[in-house]
């Protein structure tokens, strides 16, 4: 039976992939890793849109399961799967049973898998055009890595496949699945066409199984005034 290395976590089988300890010959460094490259965002839209996806999985949904199950959700964030190779950088990641480090750390700056012992349940890629090759390259690199949900969302219609497709990974590859429900996640996903910090567009975003939109921070407390004035009562300002 192969020890552990300190801070390596023991073989075990996550959304098909297999953590081996003794797959590096070292536990990475993570000191010596490059966690961000001062790069900006892609545009405007992006920008906003990565708070979308983000904000309202914290303020309005619940995995499902266990009350107060934990999960992560992280934009532009490197996903660094091993010590041999450069990270990958989904537009959204979405992990559920672990728990977020302490981003003033250097564990937490970052999802290293060696750390929270998993890889992410689902990505997002927003194509802004063909230089990353969301459906070629990048399908084929979150395959091999046991991903088992992977979405593109292609506003600009870069690719053919339309703006919002999803995928599973069945075995050791990937099957379309509809966007707008995955039972295991207890999310879905749908465009949804109104105003978001003042801009109108036609955009991304979490939805229940009824299709409704997950609702951000302000939303939710939009529909509770509402609600308070419907039975006569002036909410606070």
């Amino acid at each position: 039976m192969s020890s552990t290395k300190a801070g390596q976590t023991p073989a075990a089988a996550t959304n098909g992939a297999v953590w081996l300890p003794e797959y590096d010959d070292l536990v990475p460094n993570i000191d010596e890793l490059v966690t961000e490259d001062g790069k900006p965002v892609d545009n405007t839209y992006v920008e906003k849109l990565y708070k979308l996806l983000i904000e309202p999985l914290f303020t309005s949904w619940r995995p499902p399961g266990d009350p107060g199950r934990p999960f992560v959700a992280m934009s532009n964030v490197g996903w660094f799967h091993t010590a041999r190779e450069a990270p990958l950088v989904p537009d959204v990641m979405l992990s559920l049973d672990v728990t977020q480090r302490d981003p003033t750390t250097r564990e937490g700056r970052s999802y290293f898998q060696w750390i929270l012992g998993k890889p992410p349940d689902l990505a997002i890629e927003v194509v802004s055009d063909d230089r990353a090759d969301e459906p070629g390259e990048k399908m084929r690199q979150y395959q091999r890595l046991g991903l088992r949900w992977y979405v593109i969302h292609d506003p600009l219609g870069v690719y053919d496949g339309g703006i919002l497709r999803a995928y599973q990974l069945q075995g050791f590859s990937y099957a379309a699945i509809d966007p707008r429900w995955i039972e295991q996640l207890g999310l879905g996903l749908t465009m949804w066409d109104g105003t978001y910090q003042g801009i109108r567009h036609n955009w991304l975003r979490w939805c229940d199984r009824d299709g409704v939109v997950l609702p951000t921070g302000e939303e939710a407390t939009e529909r509770l005034r509402a609600q308070l004035r419907k039975l006569g009562v002036e909410p606070e300002a």
